[in-house]
């Protein structure tokens, strides 16, 4: 349907069910500039399982386009785990210690300026009173050079042990982590970027690229970092959904979509958190999500529960809170919550709307688990800890009924970009490493 631009403006400002603002239509000036050669040795680099200590995990393995930048499933295997979604099980030639202990986050508008938090707990900011300009849990060793805070996230899955490094018993990139050695000379990071520079196409490829690489010995790991993270950039903005067209005054709602749109931007308060053109405001909130998985913890830790935002920052108020996340592409990216509780779209809106009543009525057969010989629901069956979730939230509930929830969810579906789907670059048919590309059919 083609309505005219004043006509969509009239039609919200006049709707008295809107009290949160809309945003603005994005603009270029929103992102970060991308040079196109830089996208594309990121593609490869993106696909290439070289970066992981056994060489048999990539990014896109938990990241794959295919399951809308996440891998599908509620908490997947990275080292230890063959296949991929929700075809990924335990390699019994090489079990993991454990699950990844969080949900895969989608990677859309990571490349937009105004994300300058990431991970499910906000351990990675930017900071400029730290040399590197970023705050990071490894301090002031940390390497300087990462073009941003997207460019330094990618790169820190490579020294997790459940993600990408692997054990310290099997490669030389595990036994660094291990010994606390990440950066400068010989560390873990030093490591992957030798081997990069030792395939001759990666090199011809950081020469052309990069100025400052004249000889193989000077790619440095955060070039391979800002390369990934360029191809992010470029391959997963995401401002082009049928809202964006809206905003723009070139499209109109169905009834259905625009019930929900009136409920997100009105009487349910949920701009008030999922605001801005991203849907986030990239703070921090206790939304009583379940807690499943092996949790969060330290090696010497044994417990299951996940402090969220807690571990970074030691306030007891920031216990079981968790980053918003952006809504961009979110009918693409179950499960959802920081533990992939929940594998429905709906369900999740219901419980979300209701926290702890939504906590309490757990249905576990939202979660997607592969066959693991673990108790994944310990936290969950221990109403202590539940209580103790439940009690951290502060959010009033909302009642919805089964048609608000079916507005949401499509209002929701209009922030799905149709790129994001198809992607730019696409997943490359081999990689310099000549190592097998993660691909699904």
């Amino acid at each position: 349907m083609h309505v005219t631009r004043s006509f969509i403006f009239f039609m919200l400002i006049a709707s008295p069910a809107i009290s949160q603002e809309l945003p603005k239509p994005l603009t270029d000036n929103a992102y970060a500039v991308v040079t196109l050669q830089e996208a594309h040795l990121g593609q490869l680099l993106f696909y290439d399982p070289i970066l992981s200590g056994n060489r048999d995990v990539a990014c896109a393995t938990c990241h794959h386009p295919k399951l809308g930048t996440t891998d599908g499933v509620s908490l997947s295997f990275g080292d230890g785990g063959i296949g991929l979604g929700r075809n990924r099980k335990v390699d019994p030639k090489n079990i993991p210690e454990e699950r990844i202990p969080r949900n895969s986050p989608a990677l859309f508008n990571l490349g937009a300026k105004e994300f300058t938090v990431l991970f499910h707990d906000g351990r990675l900011e930017a900071d400029a009173s730290q040399a590197s300009g970023i705050r990071t849990p490894i301090g002031g060793d940390m390497a300087v050079g990462f073009a941003s805070v997207l460019s330094a996230q990618t790169m820190f899955p490579v020294l997790s042990r459940d993600e990408m490094a692997g054990s310290h018993r099997e490669n030389d990139v595990a036994r660094k982590v291990r010994q606390g050695i990440i950066t400068g000379q010989g560390g873990a990071w030093d490591l992957l970027a030798r081997r990069v520079a030792d395939i001759p196409e990666y090199a011809v490829q950081f020469s052309e690229l990069y100025p400052h690489v004249t000889v193989p010995d000077d790619i440095a790991f955060t070039d391979i970092s800002n390369a990934i993270a360029a191809f992010i950039e470029y391959e997963w903005r995401s401002d082009t959904a049928p809202f964006d067209a809206m905003l723009e005054g070139r499209f109109a709602f169905d009834d259905m979509a625009q019930d929900g749109l009136e409920l997100f931007y009105g009487a349910s308060g949920c701009a008030v958190c999922h605001a801005g053109p991203f849907q986030t405001d990239h703070d921090f909130h206790v939304m009583g999500a379940p807690q499943i998985g092996p949790g969060k913890s330290a090696t010497f830790e044994d417990h299951h529960r996940d402090d969220g935002r807690f571990r970074v920052t030691g306030n007891e108020e920031d216990r079981y809170a968790f980053r918003t996340p952006s809504l961009r592409n979110v009918a693409l990216t179950a499960p959802y919550g920081h533990a992939g509780s929940h594998k429905d779209l709906a369900a999740f809106v219901a419980d979300h709307a209701d926290p702890v009543t939504g906590l309490a009525t757990y249905d576990r057969a939202q979660a997607i688990l592969a066959p693991y010989d673990s108790n994944d629901f310990s936290v969950m069956d221990d109403p202590t800890q539940v209580a103790a979730i439940a009690a951290a939230v502060t959010v009033k509930p909302i009642t919805l009924s089964a048609s608000n929830v079916a507005s949401f969810v499509a209002f929701l579906n209009m922030l799905t970009d149709p790129i994001s789907i198809t992607g730019r670059l696409g997943v490359p048919e081999h990689v310099p490493s000549g190592l097998p590309v993660p691909k699904i059919d």
